[in-house]
């Protein structure tokens, strides 16, 4: 194949990527899932770490500007009806997200676990997940949330980082509580899925 074949095949798939990146967004889609990897690219010569944000974007950083940005341009490519936004703990995702949409924002569970079990020893690793999962698992966000401050009183001698990072995180993990109990196992992690529609 010529180089010359390679380039217009190029052309031909940044055209249609750039056509999909930028279709209008139809419909209202009450949950949102957005998380980022970081891989190495080409820059200036070099190789660099970027964000790659999940489906549509490439970014230095995932810092509050780009997040604003971003959950703007959803918008105005028709995004309506967010209600709950799950991601990582990012203090600038949840910055823009309050600007921009009016929604909760879901920490990660997932994320949010792998944090605090490095505030424990290797040992009592499963005892600390049994008792999180036993508070994850109840019926009402009261019940959750009265689970969650026993949790903190019962850690805090032996665990305090753990109490201290449960007793922070509180509203934003268990924030997919006060949604309908079948719709919980989606909306607690950005492991669970990529995003509903309403």
């Amino acid at each position: 194949m010529s180089k010359r074949q390679v380039s217009r095949l190029c052309g031909e798939i940044d055209e249609r990527v750039a056509a999909f990146l930028h279709r209008p967004l139809k419909g209202g889609w009450s949950n949102l899932w957005l998380d980022a990897t970081y891989i190495k690219v080409p820059g200036g010569g070099r190789i660099v770490s970027v964000a790659a944000i999940v489906a549509v974007a490439v970014e230095p950083s995932e810092a509050e500007v780009f997040w604003d940005e971003f959950l703007r341009s959803l918008a105005d490519r028709g995004l309506r009806g967010t209600r709950l936004v799950v991601a990582d703990d990012h203090k600038w995702l949840k910055a823009a997200v309050a600007k921009v949409r009016d929604a909760t924002v879901q920490r990660c569970r997932v994320h949010f676990m792998r944090n605090a079990l490095a505030c424990a020893g290797k040992k009592d690793r499963p005892s600390v997940t049994a008792a999180h999962r036993a508070a994850f698992d109840l019926d009402t966000l009261a019940a959750s949330k009265d689970r969650w401050a026993k949790l903190i009183d019962a850690f805090e001698q032996r665990h305090p980082k753990l109490a201290e990072r449960m007793l922070r995180a509180e509203q934003d993990v268990l924030a997919y509580m006060g949604f309908p109990r079948q719709r919980r196992t989606k909306l607690h992690s950005t492991r669970s899925s990529t995003s509903t529609r309403r």
